[in-house]
């Protein structure tokens, strides 16, 4: 087939009705998820035209579905060398960096500029803030989830993740609005719901954050940290029964590292003593 279409592109001077045919013919495979197929025609394509803008970008964007980040940046720079202003290309470019090859600062430097050709922009200002958090520039974060926030009140993600960076920030009630924001758009998420119950713990609402805890865990039982701060919770609270049961189940599903924890965890002074408790740390419990 690659030796068909190359011979095809041979032609494709004369005859530039072919051009779309390999072009055509790569988006049916890309969407097909015949990726080598795909950017195979995309080169044939190329060979007719080398300066195409849409040629190049496809098989920029099909490079980077097949997970070769970096053949598909050089792409993208080829692109660029093409369109040096265009959104898309900054913004997939700013995307592969971020996500596939954790470079921020680069990444960072993509989306700023995909934000000076389109300022109101949500998904670059969302991505911009993905950056920041990573680089801990929380504050810059928040603004530029807040900025995203202008565009579309309604994204789980960016309440989501504005609410982790003030929680890195120890800013736990403004965290727990933003989780709460993100719940009531998805009520079933259970990242949101267990980041709830974190932050009521860090600001000492620990029967709010006891509910929230097993919120997390209807979701998802075999979670053992919601299990093991649920127990730290109920131990403060004085629930001595509650504190076991939960610790069982942290045990159960990780059993070395949740009674090590527990031996030491301050959270567990109130009940120490008592003989189940001892017990479950020192041997295991069930």
């Amino acid at each position: 087939m690659i030796a068909t279409l190359h011979r095809l592109a041979d032609s494709l001077e004369s005859r530039m009705e072919d051009y779309w045919t390999c072009y055509r013919q790569g988006q049916r495979l890309e969407d097909e998820e015949d990726y080598n197929g795909a950017i195979a025609c995309y080169e044939a394509a190329l060979l007719a035209r080398p300066n195409d803008y849409w040629a190049s970008y496809r098989k920029g964007s099909t490079l980077a579905a097949s997970g070769q980040y970096r053949e598909a940046l050089e792409t993208f720079d080829r692109v660029l060398e093409i369109r040096p202003d265009d959104y898309w290309t900054i913004y997939s470019y700013g995307c592969i960096l971020l996500e596939e090859l954790n470079w921020f600062e680069a990444a960072l430097d993509r989306f700023e500029k995909a934000l000076e050709l389109r300022p109101r922009d949500y998904w670059a200002s969302y991505r911009k803030g993905d950056a920041l958090r990573h680089l801990q520039r929380y504050e810059a974060a928040i603004a530029a989830y807040d900025r995203a926030l202008e565009r579309d009140r309604d994204d789980y993600w960016c309440w989501y993740r504005s609410g982790d960076a003030f929680r890195y920030l120890h800013r736990y009630e403004e965290a727990l609005f933003r989780y709460d924001k993100a719940l009531e758009i998805d009520p079933q998420a259970r990242w949101a719901s267990y980041k709830k119950a974190e932050s009521l713990r860090h600001l000492g609402r620990y029967a709010e954050a006891v509910a929230s805890y097993e919120k997390a865990i209807e979701l998802d039982d075999r979670d053992p940290f919601a299990w093991y701060n649920q127990a730290c919770c109920y131990a403060l609270l004085g629930c001595l029964q509650e504190a076991v049961q939960s610790l069982q189940w942290a045990i159960s599903i990780d059993g070395d590292t949740y009674q090590s924890l527990a031996r030491d965890d301050k959270d567990f002074d109130s009940i120490r003593d008592e003989p189940v408790f001892a017990a479950i740390v020192g041997t295991g419990g069930w």
